[in-house]
């Protein structure tokens, strides 16, 4: 079968297994979450239904931490997040994930279910690792 014409959904390619952390929690306890798991972001968990998701990532502790030499001991999470954060359906074909990233700029989004509970992360690397990495 041609892999082009496979029609495969995000939930196929995503990481489930999220960690998640505080909006109240300080960059330094993120900081030592992410080198603990050897991960790179980790989901701000929702305060309400009605909420969103946030994400923190080693993007922004570089620019709003690091290279306005603030402490990270002194910085909470919530202050530095990027909420809200792009998602994707756990349903949405991969071949238009990737698109959907690259016309925003983006490198991962959070994937949802149909109830808007993440599920999952997916980065542009897993969409083309799916899509073209596995021939021959």
């Amino acid at each position: 079968m041609n892999i082009y014409k496979r029609s495969i959904p995000v939930s196929e390619v995503m990481v489930g297994d999220l960690q998640t952390i505080d909006g109240l929690a300080t960059v330094q306890e993120a900081v030592d979450t992410m080198k603990r798991h050897a991960i790179s972001s980790l989901v701000v968990d929702r305060r309400s239904a009605d909420d969103e998701a946030g994400l923190i990532d080693v993007t922004s502790i570089a620019r709003e931490v690091i290279a306005k030499n603030r402490v990270p001991d002194r910085v909470h999470v919530y202050e530095i997040m990027t909420k809200p954060v792009v998602s994707v359906p756990a349903t949405m074909l991969i071949r238009y994930a990737a698109r959907h990233l690259v016309t925003l700029g983006l490198t991962r989004a959070l994937v949802v279910d149909e109830n808007r509970a993440v599920i999952g992360m997916v980065t542009l690397r897993d969409l083309v690792i799916a899509r073209i990495g596995n021939q021959g």
